[in-house]
C-alpha cells in the first residue's frame, strides 16, 4: 500500500503511462500472434514479411523495411531466414536488393492468412468494431506525430 502511495506522490503511476501501457499491450498481443502464427513455423514478423512479398510478387528490400517499420539489419536477418527456407529469393538490382517470391513461399500464403485471421478473431472478441477503429485511428495519429518528430 505504501509503495502505491509513493508512486502516486511522484506522479509516476504506471497504469497511466502511455509508454508502459503500450509496451505491456505489445507483449500480450505478441503472445497471441506467436500462438496464431506457430502453425506456419514462422514468427509473426517473418510471416508478415513473406505475406507481403507473396502479395506483391516481388519488392525491394528497402521498401519492405519502410512498410514494416523495421531497421535494415532486422530486415536482413528476417530475409536471410526466409531465404534459407527457400521462401524468398534475393536478386541484386544495382545497389538494391529485390525480393522475389518462390513456389515454396507461395505455398505458405494460405496458412499465413489463416493465422492472421485467427489472430484478428481473437482480439476482435475483446473490442467492438468501433473501439478497434478508434484505437487504430489514435495509434496511427500518435505514430504519425512521432515519425514526423523524428524526421
Amino acid at each position: 500500500m505504501n509503495e502505491e502511495r509513493d508512486v502516486d506522490l511522484h506522479g509516476c503511476r504506471l497504469k497511466d503511462c502511455l509508454f508502459f501501457s503500450t509496451t505491456k499491450l505489445s507483449r500480450e498481443l505478441g503472445k497471441l500472434a506467436d500462438e496464431a502464427f506457430s502453425k506456419t513455423g514462422l514468427s509473426p514478423s517473418h510471416a508478415v514479411l513473406l505475406y507481403t512479398v507473396n502479395l506483391k510478387g516481388g519488392i525491394q528490400q528497402k521498401e519492405i523495411g519502410k512498410m514494416l517499420h523495421l531497421t535494415p539489419s532486422t530486415i536482413t536477418r528476417l530475409i536471410d531466414k526466409l531465404e534459407r527456407k527457400k521462401y524468398v529469393k534475393k536478386q541484386p538490382e544495382g545497389k538494391n536488393i529485390y525480393l522475389c517470391t518462390t513456389a515454396e513461399g507461395l505455398a505458405q500464403q494460405d496458412q499465413i492468412i489463416a493465422s492472421w485471421t485467427q489472430l484478428h478473431d481473437h482480439y476482435r472478441n475483446m473490442l467492438t468494431e468501433a473501439e478497434t477503429v478508434r484505437f487504430l485511428e489514435l495509434s496511427g495519429k500518435l505514430l504519425d506525430k512521432l515519425e514526423s518528430k523524428a524526421d
